[in-house]
Protein backbone atom coordinates (compact mmCIF):
# COMPACT_ATOMS: atom_id res chain seq x y z
CA UNK A 1 0.00 0.00 0.00
CA UNK A 2 2.84 2.39 0.94
CA UNK A 3 4.65 1.46 -2.29
CA UNK A 4 1.53 2.33 -4.34
CA UNK A 5 1.22 5.70 -2.61
CA UNK A 6 4.85 6.58 -3.35
CA UNK A 7 4.62 5.46 -7.00
CA UNK A 8 1.48 7.58 -7.52
CA UNK A 9 2.64 10.55 -5.43
CA UNK A 10 3.32 12.89 -8.36
CA UNK A 11 -0.02 12.18 -10.02
CA UNK A 12 -1.87 12.44 -6.67
CA UNK A 13 -0.39 15.91 -6.08
CA UNK A 14 -1.42 16.90 -9.61
CA UNK A 15 -4.99 15.78 -8.83
CA UNK A 16 -4.90 17.77 -5.57
CA UNK A 17 -3.79 20.91 -7.41
CA UNK A 18 -6.75 20.55 -9.78
CA UNK A 19 -9.12 20.04 -6.83
CA UNK A 20 -7.86 23.15 -5.05
CA UNK A 21 -7.88 25.22 -8.23
CA UNK A 22 -11.59 24.51 -8.61
CA UNK A 23 -12.46 25.31 -5.01
CA UNK A 24 -12.49 21.87 -3.38
CA UNK A 25 -9.99 22.53 -0.57
CA UNK A 26 -12.26 20.59 1.80
CA UNK A 27 -11.57 17.35 -0.09
CA UNK A 28 -7.83 17.89 0.52
CA UNK A 29 -7.83 19.56 3.95
CA UNK A 30 -10.48 17.27 5.49
CA UNK A 31 -8.85 13.98 4.47
CA UNK A 32 -5.52 12.19 4.68
CA UNK A 33 -4.55 13.91 1.39
CA UNK A 34 -3.38 16.96 3.38
CA UNK A 35 -0.40 14.95 4.62
CA UNK A 36 0.93 14.93 1.05
CA UNK A 37 0.87 18.75 0.75
CA UNK A 38 4.20 20.41 1.69
CA UNK A 39 3.86 22.96 4.48
CA UNK A 40 5.05 25.78 2.23
CA UNK A 41 2.29 25.13 -0.31
CA UNK A 42 -0.67 25.14 2.11
CA UNK A 43 -0.89 28.90 2.67
CA UNK A 44 -0.68 29.77 -1.03
CA UNK A 45 -3.35 27.19 -1.83
CA UNK A 46 -5.72 28.43 0.82
CA UNK A 47 -5.45 32.11 -0.17
CA UNK A 48 -5.24 31.82 -3.96
CA UNK A 49 -7.85 33.75 -5.98
CA UNK A 50 -10.49 31.44 -7.45
CA UNK A 51 -12.75 32.63 -10.27
CA UNK A 52 -14.26 29.12 -10.35
CA UNK A 53 -16.75 30.20 -7.68
CA UNK A 54 -18.72 31.85 -10.47
CA UNK A 55 -19.90 28.28 -11.19
CA UNK A 56 -21.74 25.91 -8.86
CA UNK A 57 -20.24 22.88 -7.14
CA UNK A 58 -21.52 20.32 -9.66
CA UNK A 59 -20.13 22.28 -12.62
CA UNK A 60 -16.74 22.48 -10.91
CA UNK A 61 -16.74 18.69 -10.45
CA UNK A 62 -17.33 18.29 -14.20
CA UNK A 63 -14.48 20.70 -14.97
CA UNK A 64 -12.17 18.68 -12.72
CA UNK A 65 -13.14 15.42 -14.45
CA UNK A 66 -12.51 16.94 -17.89
CA UNK A 67 -9.05 18.09 -16.85
CA UNK A 68 -8.04 14.76 -15.31
CA UNK A 69 -8.46 12.88 -18.58
CA UNK A 70 -10.17 9.95 -20.36
CA UNK A 71 -10.25 7.37 -17.54
CA UNK A 72 -11.92 9.80 -15.16
CA UNK A 73 -14.31 10.92 -17.91
CA UNK A 74 -15.34 7.30 -18.53
CA UNK A 75 -15.89 6.79 -14.79
CA UNK A 76 -18.12 9.89 -14.67
CA UNK A 77 -20.03 8.73 -17.75
CA UNK A 78 -20.59 5.34 -16.10
CA UNK A 79 -21.79 7.06 -12.91
CA UNK A 80 -24.19 9.19 -14.96
CA UNK A 81 -26.21 5.96 -15.37
CA UNK A 82 -26.39 5.44 -11.58
CA UNK A 83 -28.93 7.89 -10.11
CA UNK A 84 -29.11 5.67 -7.03
CA UNK A 85 -25.61 6.88 -6.12
CA UNK A 86 -25.43 10.52 -7.24
CA UNK A 87 -27.75 13.54 -7.03
CA UNK A 88 -29.63 14.53 -10.18
CA UNK A 89 -27.75 17.84 -10.58
CA UNK A 90 -24.39 16.05 -10.73
CA UNK A 91 -25.70 13.45 -13.19
CA UNK A 92 -26.88 16.28 -15.47
CA UNK A 93 -23.31 17.65 -15.50
CA UNK A 94 -21.73 14.23 -16.11
CA UNK A 95 -24.02 13.69 -19.12
CA UNK A 96 -22.35 16.73 -20.76
CA UNK A 97 -18.94 15.04 -20.73
CA UNK A 98 -17.49 14.07 -24.10
CA UNK A 99 -14.61 11.62 -24.43
CA UNK A 100 -13.98 12.04 -28.17
CA UNK A 101 -10.29 12.58 -28.95
CA UNK A 102 -8.35 13.12 -32.19
CA UNK A 103 -7.37 9.92 -34.05
CA UNK A 104 -3.83 8.62 -33.77
CA UNK A 105 -1.71 8.33 -36.97
CA UNK A 106 -2.77 5.65 -39.44
CA UNK A 107 0.87 4.49 -39.64
CA UNK A 108 0.61 3.56 -35.97
CA UNK A 109 -2.71 1.80 -36.58
CA UNK A 110 -1.22 -0.27 -39.42
CA UNK A 111 1.80 -1.21 -37.28
CA UNK A 112 -0.44 -2.28 -34.36
CA UNK A 113 -2.57 -4.47 -36.66
CA UNK A 114 0.53 -6.20 -38.05
CA UNK A 115 1.95 -6.74 -34.54
CA UNK A 116 -1.32 -8.21 -33.26
CA UNK A 117 -1.92 -10.48 -36.28
CA UNK A 118 1.75 -11.42 -36.70
CA UNK A 119 1.80 -10.80 -40.46
CA UNK A 120 1.83 -7.92 -42.98
CA UNK A 121 -1.47 -6.08 -43.36
CA UNK A 122 -1.50 -6.93 -47.09
CA UNK A 123 -1.85 -10.63 -46.19
CA UNK A 124 -5.17 -9.94 -44.43
CA UNK A 125 -6.78 -6.99 -46.25
CA UNK A 126 -6.87 -6.24 -49.93
CA UNK A 127 -7.94 -2.66 -49.09
CA UNK A 128 -7.47 -0.56 -45.94
CA UNK A 129 -8.91 2.97 -45.71
CA UNK A 130 -6.52 5.37 -44.00
CA UNK A 131 -9.40 7.70 -43.08
CA UNK A 132 -10.98 6.88 -39.73
CA UNK A 133 -14.73 6.30 -39.45
CA UNK A 134 -14.63 7.33 -35.77
CA UNK A 135 -12.25 7.88 -32.88
CA UNK A 136 -12.59 7.67 -29.09
CA UNK A 137 -10.41 7.42 -26.00
CA UNK A 138 -10.05 3.62 -26.27
CA UNK A 139 -9.56 3.20 -30.01
CA UNK A 140 -10.56 4.12 -33.56
CA UNK A 141 -12.30 2.48 -36.53
CA UNK A 142 -11.16 2.02 -40.15
CA UNK A 143 -12.99 0.55 -43.11
CA UNK A 144 -11.28 -2.32 -45.00
CA UNK A 145 -11.83 -5.30 -47.31
CA UNK A 146 -10.68 -8.86 -46.64
CA UNK A 147 -8.74 -10.83 -49.27
CA UNK A 148 -11.86 -12.95 -49.66
CA UNK A 149 -13.82 -9.86 -50.72
CA UNK A 150 -15.95 -9.14 -47.61
CA UNK A 151 -16.23 -5.50 -46.54
CA UNK A 152 -15.33 -5.03 -42.88
CA UNK A 153 -14.62 -2.40 -40.24
CA UNK A 154 -11.50 -2.69 -38.08
CA UNK A 155 -11.41 -1.41 -34.50
CA UNK A 156 -7.85 -0.67 -33.42
CA UNK A 157 -7.02 -0.01 -29.78
CA UNK A 158 -5.12 3.19 -29.01
CA UNK A 159 -1.40 2.50 -28.29
CA UNK A 160 -0.48 2.47 -24.60
CA UNK A 161 -4.11 2.86 -23.48
CA UNK A 162 -4.06 -0.29 -21.36
CA UNK A 163 -1.04 0.88 -19.36
CA UNK A 164 -2.54 4.35 -18.91
CA UNK A 165 -5.88 2.95 -17.75
CA UNK A 166 -4.14 0.58 -15.31
CA UNK A 167 -2.16 3.52 -13.88
CA UNK A 168 -5.28 5.67 -13.52
CA UNK A 169 -7.22 2.79 -11.94
CA UNK A 170 -4.43 2.33 -9.41
CA UNK A 171 -4.59 6.07 -8.74
CA UNK A 172 -8.38 5.92 -8.30
CA UNK A 173 -8.06 3.13 -5.74
CA UNK A 174 -5.46 5.16 -3.85
CA UNK A 175 -7.56 8.34 -3.92
CA UNK A 176 -10.61 6.46 -2.64
CA UNK A 177 -8.53 4.97 0.17
CA UNK A 178 -7.31 8.41 1.22
CA UNK A 179 -10.70 10.13 0.97
CA UNK A 180 -13.10 7.29 1.92
CA UNK A 181 -14.26 8.95 5.15
CA UNK A 182 -14.97 12.26 3.42
CA UNK A 183 -16.88 10.54 0.57
CA UNK A 184 -19.06 8.63 3.03
CA UNK A 185 -19.98 11.90 4.77
CA UNK A 186 -21.08 13.20 1.36
CA UNK A 187 -23.52 10.27 1.04
CA UNK A 188 -21.36 7.91 -1.08
CA UNK A 189 -21.50 4.84 1.17
CA UNK A 190 -19.53 2.37 -0.97
CA UNK A 191 -16.87 4.26 -3.01
CA UNK A 192 -14.51 1.27 -3.16
CA UNK A 193 -17.25 -0.96 -4.61
CA UNK A 194 -17.88 1.66 -7.32
CA UNK A 195 -14.20 1.71 -8.29
CA UNK A 196 -14.09 -2.11 -8.32
CA UNK A 197 -17.15 -2.28 -10.60
CA UNK A 198 -15.68 0.39 -12.89
CA UNK A 199 -12.39 -1.50 -13.04
CA UNK A 200 -14.20 -4.66 -14.14
CA UNK A 201 -16.10 -2.67 -16.78
CA UNK A 202 -12.95 -1.00 -18.14
CA UNK A 203 -11.03 -4.28 -18.17
CA UNK A 204 -13.84 -5.82 -20.21
CA UNK A 205 -13.99 -2.84 -22.60
CA UNK A 206 -10.24 -3.03 -23.18
CA UNK A 207 -10.60 -6.66 -24.29
CA UNK A 208 -12.16 -6.68 -27.77
CA UNK A 209 -12.67 -10.45 -27.60
CA UNK A 210 -15.41 -9.75 -25.03
CA UNK A 211 -17.32 -7.61 -27.55
CA UNK A 212 -16.88 -10.33 -30.19
CA UNK A 213 -18.40 -12.90 -27.79
CA UNK A 214 -21.37 -10.61 -27.13
CA UNK A 215 -21.98 -10.25 -30.86
CA UNK A 216 -21.86 -14.03 -31.34
CA UNK A 217 -24.32 -14.45 -28.44
CA UNK A 218 -26.81 -12.03 -30.02
CA UNK A 219 -26.41 -13.62 -33.44
CA UNK A 220 -27.30 -17.01 -31.92
CA UNK A 221 -30.30 -15.63 -29.97
CA UNK A 222 -31.73 -13.92 -33.05
CA UNK A 223 -30.71 -16.36 -35.77
CA UNK A 224 -34.38 -16.99 -36.68
CA UNK A 225 -35.41 -13.30 -36.76
CA UNK A 226 -35.88 -11.84 -40.24
CA UNK A 227 -36.33 -8.25 -39.06
CA UNK A 228 -33.17 -8.03 -36.94
CA UNK A 229 -29.51 -8.52 -37.86
CA UNK A 230 -26.22 -8.44 -35.92
CA UNK A 231 -22.96 -8.03 -37.89
CA UNK A 232 -20.61 -10.98 -37.91
CA UNK A 233 -17.32 -10.68 -35.99
CA UNK A 234 -14.33 -12.29 -37.71
CA UNK A 235 -12.75 -14.00 -34.72
CA UNK A 236 -9.87 -15.43 -36.78
CA UNK A 237 -8.66 -11.88 -37.53
CA UNK A 238 -9.41 -10.43 -34.08
CA UNK A 239 -7.42 -10.18 -30.85
CA UNK A 240 -7.83 -8.37 -27.53
CA UNK A 241 -6.64 -5.16 -29.27
CA UNK A 242 -8.01 -5.65 -32.80
CA UNK A 243 -11.63 -6.37 -33.75
CA UNK A 244 -12.70 -7.08 -37.33
CA UNK A 245 -16.47 -6.88 -37.93
CA UNK A 246 -18.66 -7.27 -40.99
CA UNK A 247 -19.48 -3.88 -42.56
CA UNK A 248 -23.21 -3.23 -42.75
CA UNK A 249 -24.67 -0.39 -44.79
CA UNK A 250 -27.84 1.43 -43.82
CA UNK A 251 -29.18 4.70 -42.51
CA UNK A 252 -29.69 5.83 -38.93
CA UNK A 253 -33.07 4.76 -37.60
CA UNK A 254 -33.92 8.42 -36.95
CA UNK A 255 -33.41 9.34 -40.65
CA UNK A 256 -37.12 9.55 -41.53
CA UNK A 257 -36.66 11.08 -45.04
CA UNK A 258 -34.40 8.18 -46.08
CA UNK A 259 -36.86 5.62 -44.72
CA UNK A 260 -39.66 7.20 -46.74
CA UNK A 261 -37.47 7.31 -49.84
CA UNK A 262 -36.92 3.54 -49.51
CA UNK A 263 -40.68 3.05 -49.25
CA UNK A 264 -40.60 2.03 -45.58
CA UNK A 265 -43.26 2.96 -43.04
CA UNK A 266 -41.40 4.89 -40.25
CA UNK A 267 -44.10 3.99 -37.68
CA UNK A 268 -43.64 0.28 -38.48
CA UNK A 269 -39.86 0.63 -38.18
CA UNK A 270 -40.26 2.24 -34.73
CA UNK A 271 -42.59 -0.54 -33.56
CA UNK A 272 -40.22 -3.23 -34.84
CA UNK A 273 -37.26 -1.59 -33.09
CA UNK A 274 -39.09 -1.39 -29.77
CA UNK A 275 -40.29 -4.98 -30.10
CA UNK A 276 -36.71 -6.18 -30.68
CA UNK A 277 -35.39 -4.28 -27.69
CA UNK A 278 -38.13 -5.41 -25.28
CA UNK A 279 -37.53 -8.99 -26.43
CA UNK A 280 -33.90 -8.60 -25.37
CA UNK A 281 -34.93 -7.41 -21.88
CA UNK A 282 -37.95 -9.52 -21.03
CA UNK A 283 -37.25 -12.75 -22.90
CA UNK A 284 -33.48 -13.18 -23.13
CA UNK A 285 -32.38 -10.99 -20.19
CA UNK A 286 -29.40 -9.69 -22.17
CA UNK A 287 -29.61 -6.40 -24.06
CA UNK A 288 -27.68 -3.86 -26.10
CA UNK A 289 -27.17 -1.06 -23.56
CA UNK A 290 -26.45 1.90 -25.86
CA UNK A 291 -29.18 2.14 -28.55
CA UNK A 292 -28.57 5.74 -29.65
CA UNK A 293 -29.44 6.47 -33.32
CA UNK A 294 -25.82 6.04 -34.46
CA UNK A 295 -25.82 2.45 -33.20
CA UNK A 296 -29.21 1.48 -34.69
CA UNK A 297 -29.23 1.20 -38.49
CA UNK A 298 -32.00 0.32 -40.93
CA UNK A 299 -31.40 -1.48 -44.23
CA UNK A 300 -33.39 -0.66 -47.38
CA UNK A 301 -35.50 -3.81 -46.82
CA UNK A 302 -36.48 -2.63 -43.30
CA UNK A 303 -34.13 -4.93 -41.37
CA UNK A 304 -32.84 -3.31 -38.18
CA UNK A 305 -29.14 -3.65 -37.42
CA UNK A 306 -27.42 -3.03 -34.08
CA UNK A 307 -23.72 -2.14 -34.00
CA UNK A 308 -21.17 -1.46 -31.23
CA UNK A 309 -21.67 -4.10 -28.56
CA UNK A 310 -19.08 -2.65 -26.18
CA UNK A 311 -21.83 -2.05 -23.58
CA UNK A 312 -24.15 -4.98 -22.91
CA UNK A 313 -26.49 -5.29 -19.91
CA UNK A 314 -27.76 -8.47 -18.26
CA UNK A 315 -30.62 -9.35 -15.90
CA UNK A 316 -31.02 -12.58 -13.95
CA UNK A 317 -34.36 -14.38 -14.16
CA UNK A 318 -35.43 -13.08 -10.73
CA UNK A 319 -34.39 -9.50 -11.59
CA UNK A 320 -36.35 -9.77 -14.84
CA UNK A 321 -39.49 -10.85 -12.97
CA UNK A 322 -39.13 -8.07 -10.35
CA UNK A 323 -38.53 -5.38 -12.99
CA UNK A 324 -41.60 -6.47 -14.91
CA UNK A 325 -43.56 -6.50 -11.63
CA UNK A 326 -42.79 -2.82 -11.06
CA UNK A 327 -44.42 -1.87 -14.37
CA UNK A 328 -47.33 -4.28 -13.87
CA UNK A 329 -47.97 -2.82 -10.41
CA UNK A 330 -48.02 0.66 -11.89
CA UNK A 331 -50.39 -0.38 -14.68
CA UNK A 332 -52.73 -1.90 -12.07
CA UNK A 333 -52.39 1.18 -9.84
CA UNK A 334 -51.13 -1.06 -7.05
CA UNK A 335 -48.51 0.81 -5.00
CA UNK A 336 -47.99 -2.11 -2.60
CA UNK A 337 -47.15 -4.45 -5.48
CA UNK A 338 -44.70 -1.86 -6.85
CA UNK A 339 -43.05 -1.55 -3.42
CA UNK A 340 -42.68 -5.32 -2.98
CA UNK A 341 -41.18 -5.73 -6.45
CA UNK A 342 -38.78 -2.85 -5.80
CA UNK A 343 -37.59 -4.68 -2.68
CA UNK A 344 -37.16 -7.88 -4.71
CA UNK A 345 -35.25 -5.96 -7.36
CA UNK A 346 -32.87 -4.23 -4.93
CA UNK A 347 -29.59 -5.90 -4.01
CA UNK A 348 -29.90 -4.31 -0.56
CA UNK A 349 -33.06 -2.54 0.58
CA UNK A 350 -33.39 -1.26 4.13
CA UNK A 351 -36.52 0.87 3.93
CA UNK A 352 -37.25 2.29 7.40
CA UNK A 353 -40.82 3.32 6.60
CA UNK A 354 -42.62 1.09 4.11
CA UNK A 355 -45.85 3.08 4.45
CA UNK A 356 -44.13 6.26 3.35
CA UNK A 357 -42.43 4.35 0.51
CA UNK A 358 -45.81 3.03 -0.69
CA UNK A 359 -47.30 6.54 -0.36
CA UNK A 360 -44.59 8.00 -2.62
CA UNK A 361 -45.17 5.27 -5.20
CA UNK A 362 -48.92 5.85 -4.98
CA UNK A 363 -48.35 9.56 -5.64
CA UNK A 364 -46.30 8.59 -8.70
CA UNK A 365 -49.12 6.34 -9.92
CA UNK A 366 -51.74 9.06 -9.43
CA UNK A 367 -49.63 11.62 -11.31
CA UNK A 368 -49.27 9.36 -14.34
CA UNK A 369 -52.72 7.74 -14.46
CA UNK A 370 -54.42 11.12 -14.93
CA UNK A 371 -52.32 11.86 -18.01
CA UNK A 372 -53.54 11.32 -21.53
CA UNK A 373 -51.64 8.67 -23.50
CA UNK A 374 -50.00 11.37 -25.62
CA UNK A 375 -48.83 13.22 -22.50
CA UNK A 376 -47.16 10.21 -20.86
CA UNK A 377 -43.38 10.27 -21.13
CA UNK A 378 -40.88 7.54 -20.37
CA UNK A 379 -38.35 10.26 -19.62
CA UNK A 380 -40.53 11.76 -16.88
CA UNK A 381 -41.29 8.34 -15.41
CA UNK A 382 -37.61 7.34 -15.41
CA UNK A 383 -36.68 10.59 -13.65
CA UNK A 384 -39.33 10.07 -10.97
CA UNK A 385 -38.33 6.43 -10.40
CA UNK A 386 -34.66 7.40 -10.14
CA UNK A 387 -35.43 10.10 -7.57
CA UNK A 388 -37.33 7.56 -5.44
CA UNK A 389 -34.47 5.05 -5.73
CA UNK A 390 -31.94 7.71 -4.69
CA UNK A 391 -34.05 9.06 -1.81
CA UNK A 392 -34.56 5.59 -0.32
CA UNK A 393 -30.96 4.45 -1.01
CA UNK A 394 -32.11 1.35 -2.88
CA UNK A 395 -29.12 -0.52 -4.31
CA UNK A 396 -30.66 -1.88 -7.49
CA UNK A 397 -28.69 -3.60 -10.28
CA UNK A 398 -26.92 -1.19 -12.62
CA UNK A 399 -28.66 -2.90 -15.56
CA UNK A 400 -31.96 -1.35 -14.42
CA UNK A 401 -30.69 2.17 -15.06
CA UNK A 402 -29.24 1.12 -18.41
CA UNK A 403 -32.72 -0.15 -19.35
CA UNK A 404 -34.45 3.06 -18.24
CA UNK A 405 -31.89 5.13 -20.15
CA UNK A 406 -32.30 2.97 -23.26
CA UNK A 407 -36.11 3.19 -23.10
CA UNK A 408 -35.85 6.99 -22.93
CA UNK A 409 -33.56 7.00 -26.00
CA UNK A 410 -35.87 4.66 -27.90
CA UNK A 411 -38.90 6.74 -26.98
CA UNK A 412 -37.16 9.79 -28.45
CA UNK A 413 -36.47 7.89 -31.66
CA UNK A 414 -40.02 6.52 -31.71
CA UNK A 415 -41.62 9.96 -31.42
CA UNK A 416 -39.60 11.14 -34.42
CA UNK A 417 -40.91 8.25 -36.52
CA UNK A 418 -44.33 7.60 -34.96
CA UNK A 419 -46.59 10.55 -34.01
CA UNK A 420 -48.59 8.55 -31.45
CA UNK A 421 -45.69 6.43 -30.17
CA UNK A 422 -46.13 5.42 -26.51
CA UNK A 423 -43.57 3.29 -24.70
CA UNK A 424 -46.02 2.08 -22.06
CA UNK A 425 -48.27 0.46 -24.66
CA UNK A 426 -45.30 -1.67 -25.77
CA UNK A 427 -44.03 -2.52 -22.28
CA UNK A 428 -47.42 -3.54 -20.85
CA UNK A 429 -47.96 -6.79 -22.85
CA UNK A 430 -44.36 -7.86 -22.26
CA UNK A 431 -44.79 -7.32 -18.53
CA UNK A 432 -47.98 -9.39 -18.51
CA UNK A 433 -46.22 -12.12 -20.48
CA UNK A 434 -43.37 -12.20 -17.95
CA UNK A 435 -45.79 -12.47 -15.03
CA UNK A 436 -47.47 -15.40 -16.80
CA UNK A 437 -44.05 -16.99 -17.37
CA UNK A 438 -43.13 -16.49 -13.71
CA UNK A 439 -46.15 -18.49 -12.53
CA UNK A 440 -46.08 -21.08 -15.32
CA UNK A 441 -45.99 -24.76 -14.24
CA UNK A 442 -42.50 -25.16 -15.76
CA UNK A 443 -41.03 -22.23 -13.81
CA UNK A 444 -42.79 -23.20 -10.56
CA UNK A 445 -41.41 -26.73 -10.94
CA UNK A 446 -37.93 -25.34 -11.57
CA UNK A 447 -38.17 -23.14 -8.44
CA UNK A 448 -39.42 -26.12 -6.41
CA UNK A 449 -36.52 -28.26 -7.61
CA UNK A 450 -34.01 -25.53 -6.71
CA UNK A 451 -35.56 -25.09 -3.25
CA UNK A 452 -35.55 -28.86 -2.75
CA UNK A 453 -31.87 -29.14 -3.68
CA UNK A 454 -30.99 -26.32 -1.27
CA UNK A 455 -33.02 -27.96 1.52
CA UNK A 456 -31.42 -31.38 0.94
CA UNK A 457 -27.98 -29.73 0.99
CA UNK A 458 -28.81 -28.08 4.31
CA UNK A 459 -30.13 -31.33 5.82
CA UNK A 460 -27.08 -33.30 4.65
CA UNK A 461 -24.59 -30.91 6.30
CA UNK A 462 -26.66 -30.08 9.40
CA UNK A 463 -25.68 -33.15 11.51
CA UNK A 464 -21.98 -32.58 10.86
CA UNK A 465 -22.23 -28.87 11.67
CA UNK A 466 -24.18 -29.53 14.90
CA UNK A 467 -21.67 -32.23 15.92
CA UNK A 468 -18.75 -29.83 15.44
CA UNK A 469 -20.48 -27.10 17.45
CA UNK A 470 -21.30 -29.51 20.33
CA UNK A 471 -17.71 -30.81 20.34
CA UNK A 472 -16.34 -27.26 20.65
CA UNK A 473 -18.80 -26.45 23.44
CA UNK A 474 -17.82 -29.58 25.39
CA UNK A 475 -14.11 -28.72 25.08
CA UNK A 476 -14.71 -25.06 25.92
CA UNK A 477 -13.31 -24.00 22.54
CA UNK A 478 -16.36 -22.11 21.31
CA UNK A 479 -15.55 -18.46 20.90
CA UNK A 480 -17.93 -15.62 20.09
CA UNK A 481 -16.32 -12.72 18.26
CA UNK A 482 -18.07 -9.35 18.34
CA UNK A 483 -16.82 -6.44 16.22
CA UNK A 484 -18.09 -2.93 16.69
CA UNK A 485 -17.73 -0.42 13.92
CA UNK A 486 -17.41 3.35 14.11
CA UNK A 487 -16.21 3.46 17.72
CA UNK A 488 -12.60 4.58 17.10
CA UNK A 489 -13.35 8.28 17.31
CA UNK A 490 -15.43 7.75 20.49
CA UNK A 491 -12.54 5.88 22.14
CA UNK A 492 -10.12 8.61 21.06
CA UNK A 493 -12.35 11.29 22.60
CA UNK A 494 -12.74 9.22 25.79
CA UNK A 495 -8.95 8.84 26.00
CA UNK A 496 -8.48 12.61 25.59
CA UNK A 497 -11.13 13.29 28.25
CA UNK A 498 -9.47 10.94 30.73
CA UNK A 499 -6.05 12.54 30.08
CA UNK A 500 -7.44 16.04 30.65
CA UNK A 501 -9.27 14.93 33.79
CA UNK A 502 -6.07 13.47 35.28
CA UNK A 503 -4.08 16.63 34.50
CA UNK A 504 -6.85 18.81 35.94
CA UNK A 505 -6.92 16.75 39.16
CA UNK A 506 -3.13 17.03 39.43
CA UNK A 507 -3.38 20.81 38.97
CA UNK A 508 -6.02 21.02 41.73
CA UNK A 509 -3.86 18.83 43.98
CA UNK A 510 -0.79 21.01 43.52
CA UNK A 511 -2.89 24.15 44.05
CA UNK A 512 -4.18 22.74 47.36
CA UNK A 513 -0.65 21.74 48.25
CA UNK A 514 0.50 25.33 47.61
CA UNK A 515 -2.21 26.71 49.89
CA UNK A 516 -1.47 24.26 52.68
CA UNK A 517 2.28 24.90 52.41
CA UNK A 518 1.72 28.49 53.55
CA UNK A 519 0.52 27.18 56.92
CA UNK A 520 3.60 25.03 57.59
CA UNK A 521 6.42 25.67 60.08
CA UNK A 522 9.81 25.23 58.47
CA UNK A 523 13.39 25.09 59.67
CA UNK A 524 15.85 27.93 59.18
CA UNK A 525 17.20 26.22 56.04
CA UNK A 526 13.90 26.90 54.12
CA UNK A 527 14.37 29.65 51.52
CA UNK A 528 11.77 32.38 51.18
CA UNK A 529 10.92 34.76 48.31
CA UNK A 530 8.88 37.88 49.08
CA UNK A 531 7.88 36.28 52.34
CA UNK A 532 6.49 33.10 50.75
CA UNK A 533 8.25 29.71 51.12
CA UNK A 534 9.94 28.38 47.99
CA UNK A 535 7.97 25.16 48.45
CA UNK A 536 4.75 27.15 47.84
CA UNK A 537 6.29 28.78 44.77
CA UNK A 538 7.18 25.31 43.45
CA UNK A 539 3.59 24.10 43.87
CA UNK A 540 2.23 27.20 42.09
CA UNK A 541 4.71 26.72 39.26
CA UNK A 542 3.68 23.09 38.69
CA UNK A 543 0.00 24.16 38.82
CA UNK A 544 0.61 26.81 36.18
CA UNK A 545 2.48 24.35 33.97
CA UNK A 546 -0.37 21.81 34.17
CA UNK A 547 -2.95 24.49 33.33
CA UNK A 548 -0.85 25.48 30.29
CA UNK A 549 -0.83 21.82 29.15
CA UNK A 550 -4.63 21.76 29.46
CA UNK A 551 -4.96 24.89 27.32
CA UNK A 552 -2.65 23.46 24.63
CA UNK A 553 -4.60 20.18 24.58
CA UNK A 554 -7.83 22.12 24.11
CA UNK A 555 -6.43 24.09 21.17
CA UNK A 556 -4.85 21.09 19.43
CA UNK A 557 -6.80 19.80 16.41
CA UNK A 558 -8.01 16.19 16.63
CA UNK A 559 -6.08 13.59 14.65
CA UNK A 560 -7.49 11.95 11.52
Amino acid sequence: MFKNTISNLGRIRQVMEVLVRYGFEDVVTSTALRRLVPQGRRVSWQHAEKTVFDTNRWQRIRLIIEELGPTFIKLAQALSNRPDLLPEALIDEFEKLQSDVPPFPVVTARRLIEEELGRPISEVFSEFDDTTLGSASIGQVHRARLLTGEEVVVKVQRPGVQEKVRTDLSLLRELVRLTAGFLRKQGLSNPQDIVDAFERSMTKELDYTSEARSMDQFRKLYEDYETFYVPKPYREFSTSKILVIEFVSGCKISNKPQLLEWGLDPAKVAETGMDIYLTQIFEFGVFHADPHPGNVLVRPDGTIVLIDFGMVGKLTKQQKYAFAGVFIGMARQDARSMALNFRRLALHAEIPDMRRFEADLNELIEDFTVLDVKEMSMSDLADRLQVIIYDYKLQVPGAVFLILRALVILEGIGKVLHPSFNTFEFVRPYGARIIAEQYSPENLMSEAQYTGVQLLSLLSTLPTDVRQIMRKISRGDLRVKVELGGYQSLLRKADQLVSRTIIALLAVAFLLFSGLSLMGRYSAEMAYHRGIPMLTWFGLGVTGFLLLVLVIMGLRKPRD
